[in-house]
């Protein structure tokens, strides 16, 4: 199994940063693709980026590229989320997840395991 745990939400004003962390459990999870999810009230969960397990492939959704990074760092089993420029149609609860299965388009991936979910609160 894989365990998936998530930090560093909170709340931020508009223009402001903020950096999400997931720690990572179980057996072989630095060979998994990971990234996050994100999902705002009302709305469905969707894709926010990947990291694939090497961490020389990145995908991002249109909506955060640019503004967010996704990274990795395979001996701490963690992976990031830097957000920058944030704004408030980025308030959502972000989830970390764990074998993600690319899809065309990218809005459509999947993946196989989620942490728990990290409020992000985006003020204007």
């Amino acid at each position: 199994q894989v365990r998936l745990v998530e930090s560093g939400g909170g709340l931020v004003q508009a223009g402001g940063s903020l950096r999400l962390s997931c720690a990572a459990s179980g057996r072989t999870v630095s060979t998994y693709r990971m990234g996050w999810f994100r999902q705002a009230p009302g709305k469905e969960r969707e894709f926010v980026a990947a990291i694939s397990w090497s961490g020389a492939n990145t995908y991002y959704a249109d909506s955060v590229k640019g503004r967010f990074t996704i990274s990795r760092d395979n001996a701490k089993n963690t992976v990031y989320l830097q957000m920058n420029s944030l704004k408030p149609e980025d308030t959502a609860v972000y989830y970390c997840a764990a074998g993600i299965t690319i899809a065309t388009p990218v809005l459509a991936s999947r993946a196989d395991y989620w942490g728990q979910g990290t409020q992000v609160t985006v003020s204007s």
